[in-house]
């Protein structure tokens, strides 16, 4: 069972869901949402327990406006403000690891936004919404370029697009799935551990 806590942020009241590995961490893994989802989607589980199993301690922390039961996101500005604080917080409390950060959507676009200001050797992105459905010239790519190790796990038929990948940025794209990456999250889990692994940053 996951260790619940909430923490204060300036934005108000975070809540971090803390799943310990087997053996001691390799690294640490913090995870957050999409826009008006949860740290429950189906594709974060299965990382936490894919992740889990290989030595990974893994944090999925839920934005104060969704502790507080709103489903429309904050403003970029705030969800950053809030997952740096929180950031702030994990890493103090387990500073002989790696710190990795990602998530799903725009908890994707938060962890690619901050990951430089919070000490992060790597990004995980799963489902990085490139751009609004049906705009492809508004793009959001400039997000992903942290000159960091970055993973992004996107599907072949999402309507947000899928990055190209260049430098330090690698993508995996899964055939069949939409932006929801509900098909196969096992096969998301186990692309991001490979690349973990290639890393040593999980067992």
């Amino acid at each position: 069972m996951p260790h619940l806590a909430q923490f204060d942020t300036p934005r108000g009241p975070a809540r971090i869901d803390t799943d310990l590995p087997v053996g001691p961490p390799v690294s640490l893994l913090v995870l957050g949402h999409g826009a008006g989802g949860s740290v429950d989607a189906p594709d974060l589980l299965a990382l936490r327990d894919t992740a889990c199993a290989a030595g990974v301690l893994v944090a999925r922390m839920t934005q104060p406006y969704r502790v507080a039961g709103r489903r429309a996101p904050a403003p970029a500005p705030h969800l950053d403000e809030a997952w740096t604080a929180v950031l702030t917080v994990l890493r103090n409390r387990h500073p002989d690891v790696p710190l990795l950060v990602g998530g799903r959507s725009s908890g994707a676009r938060v962890a690619c936004r901050t990951a430089r200001t919070v000490g992060a050797v790597g990004v995980v992105a799963l489902a990085f919404p490139l751009h609004p459905p049906g705009r492809p010239e508004r793009s959001r790519a400039d997000e992903l370029a942290t000159g960091l190790p970055t993973l992004v796990v996107n599907g072949d038929r999402d309507p947000f697009g899928v990055p190209t990948a260049g430098g330090p940025v690698e993508v995996v794209v899964r055939r069949g799935e939409r932006h929801d990456l509900r098909q196969d999250p096992s096969g998301v889990a186990g692309a991001v551990l490979a690349w973990l692994r290639a890393r040593r940053w999980a067992r």
